[in-house]
């Protein structure tokens, strides 16, 4: 079932017009949620960062957060998971063609929840490929990251450079040469024993793993370094490590024609499993 403004909808029925603003123009704003046991991890975290997204796109929720939350567990308990990835979609909803805001009247909701499908174990064991790509990351001040906008074909681009590298994940670089994130996840690596991720100046989405990572880091006495690196950082790093709300946090094998000696290291290790407590230690106060 889909939860489309205000009403849960089978599939077949979970339309929205050729005029909305979303399809048009990629007018609007998402948000990804992990489902575990029935419990929503961090729903607080990724709801905050929705109503944030929409502030600084002048698009108004037409829910309260609390409303927005329940509506969330309606979803999932009418489709009765216990483990899913949850997504809510915000646009700016139908209107004339245009790209003046205030043509479109009501805004879209709409929250699925769809049955997670984990990733292969083999992956955390020996790690993915990934590919620094010749696709730029948007430039900051012209389509601020830190919006989680449904405007995704710059990620589109890079990932398409990524598969034709045979690589998972693709990582971008911004306008200056800095690293910035993936298509999908933030990226960190270690380097002198040091855990290096690029700051949000670079030009990257803040994301909620990555902040619980660097809080690990923190717990841990885990030293740590948020700044700007070159792709030579990356390509001599000793670990690398890919994070997001579904992978968690994700060692690499390779980057690009360079082959991680070890696969993944102590620290990615580490790092892992104080995540997965962190995760169960979240469920039990629920």
């Amino acid at each position: 079932m889909i939860y489309l403004n205000g009403k849960l909808v089978p599939p077949s029925k979970a339309v929205i017009s050729v005029f909305d603003h979303g399809f048009l123009y990629g007018d609007g704003i998402y948000e990804t949620f992990r489902l575990y046991n029935t419990v929503v991890f961090k729903i607080r975290e990724h709801i905050d960062r929705l109503f944030r997204s929409a502030s600084m796109i002048g698009l108004k929720i037409p829910k309260p957060p609390e409303s927005i939350a329940e509506a969330v567990y309606e979803t999932v308990r009418a489709n009765k998971h216990k483990e899913a990835v949850i997504r809510i979609t915000v646009s700016r909803g139908p209107g004339p063609l245009g790209l003046d805001p205030d043509l479109c009247v009501k805004p879209t909701l709409v929250i699925m929840s769809n049955p997670f499908k984990p990733y292969p174990a083999q992956y955390y064991k020996k790690g993915l490929k990934i590919s620094i790509v010749n696709t730029r990351r948007n430039y900051s001040k012209a389509l601020d990251p830190q919006i989680k906008s449904l405007n995704f074909l710059n990620n589109i681009l890079a990932k398409r450079e990524a598969k034709e590298s045979r690589a998972h994940e693709a990582v971008m670089l911004n306008y200056r040469g800095y690293v910035t994130e993936g298509t999908v996840s933030n990226i960190f690596f270690v380097k002198d024993n040091i855990l290096c991720t690029p700051s949000v100046k670079a030009g990257i989405l803040g994301g909620i793993t990555r902040n619980i990572i660097l809080e690990i880091a923190r717990e841990n006495n885990i030293l740590y370094k948020e700044g700007l690196f070159r792709a030579d950082d990356v390509y001599s790093a000793q670990e690398i490590i890919l994070s997001n709300t579904s992978m968690e946090v994700m060692p690499v094998s390779q980057i690009d024609d360079v082959q991680l000696k070890h696969g993944p290291g102590a620290i990615t290790k580490a790092l892992h499993r104080a995540y997965r407590k962190k995760v169960k230690h979240y469920l039990k106060g629920q």
